[in-house]
């Protein structure tokens, strides 16, 4: 039997039982756009989260801070030390100190961080609004959105542009007997001679004021609080790591973030595709039982075929043709169903979270080979499913067939 006659037969039921089989395709799509649905909401979760706390830079870089034992610090001979190792790219240190500032004669107290404008994005931190520091504009501030509560505005894009000016909170130092420096726990107010301004707003939740350190000269930084050390690759910063680790120092790196992270998300995928599976056995049960009818319909037909020369072969193949392109049909119908659910509920979500005031994001994901395995799935269902009505076709006796009433 030619392939073209195969399909015309197989697709005949179209015609012949158009309400019964385009139930029994949507039975079908319903169940894939389960899957589609809630493992695409499990994808969009993962890529809007990354996608907030991460860059490409970050996930490249290690983060460097004191040993807790306090023998070893970040001092500016270790900062350049780390600079000279290979494989390392950039190195940009931070120095965090307590301060009070002041925006149209309101005083707040906060943190402030003294660092280059490589720092934030070596850091992961993305500008929600406004602009990112710039090393042609020393004076540029950017503050958490936290800062902008603090200063009494509800919506902390209110300060972008204002001016603020600091004044520091610095250890004493003082010298010793035997002529070194000794750091006193005493601390003296400096006040900034620097007027700056709010150039951006980070989302955050602590108080803090991100400062460039080209603009921080008045401060006598000897030791930095934390180092952002950059790698050109996944395999130098495993060696620059156990090199600065040999050091004392204590390294992490944002890249274990994301690994933990992407663990924590394959399971919520996995779980979500199980609710998504039910669903789809359910289906797949109803289109077994509408191969099952077709049979027991055509059972006569079948026994005419037989006699005027049907081969089991192609009685089987005729079946099987049929249950596949409906499994086909409903892997199609479903994506389109997954995805246009998807995009209803995203929306709706936004605009609920855009009327108290949140930022809109995309819940939804559905990378193009997750797509296209589901199609290609459906169709292997619908191709198990007519496995077993072939089987029993292809085995009907043709005179018993011809005697079916």
């Amino acid at each position: 039997m030619r392939f073209t006659d195969l399909f015309i037969l197989s697709t005949r039921m179209f015609k012949a039982r158009t309400s019964r089989t385009l139930l029994t395709i949507l039975g079908m799509s319903i169940g894939i756009s389960a899957v589609l649905f809630l493992v695409s909401f499990g994808y969009g979760l993962q890529k809007t989260l990354l996608e907030r706390i991460t860059t490409s830079d970050s996930l490249l870089t290690l983060d460097v801070a004191g040993a807790q034992s306090g023998t070893v610090g970040l001092s500016e001979e270790m900062i350049e030390k780390f600079q000279t190792l290979e494989g390392v790219t950039e190195v940009s240190p931070a120095f965090q100190v307590s301060a009070q500032g002041r925006v149209d004669d309101i005083f707040a107290d906060l943190s402030a961080i003294i660092i280059k404008p490589s720092f934030l994005k070596l850091g992961g931190l993305r500008i929600s609004k406004g602009e990112m520091m710039k090393n042609e504009r020393p004076n540029d501030v950017v503050i958490t959105s936290a800062v902008g509560q603090v200063f009494g505005k509800q919506d902390a894009s209110e300060m972008i542009g204002k001016e603020i000016s600091f004044s520091f909170l610095m250890p004493k130092e003082e010298i010793n007997e035997s002529g070194e420096d000794k750091m006193q726990s005493d601390l003296e107010k400096i006040e900034s001679s620097q007027k700056y301004r709010i150039a951006g707003i980070i989302e955050g939740n602590e108080n803090m004021a991100y400062i460039n350190s080209e603009a921080a000269g008045e401060l006598k930084i000897i030791e930095f609080s934390q180092v952002k050390v950059r790698c050109d690759s996944q395999q130098a910063m495993v060696k620059v790591r156990e090199t600065i680790e040999k050091e004392g120092f204590l390294v992490s790196s944002l890249s274990e973030t994301v690994d933990q992270a992407n663990q924590v998300f394959r399971v919520v995928q996995i779980v979500l595709l199980m609710f998504g599976i039910i669903a789809l056995v359910v289906s797949a049960i109803g289109m077994f039982n509408t191969m099952t009818i077709a049979l027991l319909e055509r059972t006569e037909e079948i026994g005419i075929m037989k006699s005027i020369g049907a081969t089991d072969m192609g009685i089987s193949l005729m079946f099987i043709m049929e249950s596949t392109i409906m499994g086909f049909l409903g892997g199609l119908g479903g994506v389109i169903i997954g995805l246009l659910n998807g995009e209803i509920v995203n929306r709706l979500i936004n605009f609920i979270a855009s009327h108290f005031g949140g930022s809109a994001v995309r819940l939804f994901y559905s990378p193009f080979w997750f797509v296209l395995a589901i199609i290609v799935f459906s169709s292997f269902v619908g191709l198990i499913t007519g496995f077993t009505p072939a089987r029993r076709a292809s085995k009907i006796d043709p005179l018993d067939a011809l005697r079916y009433k």
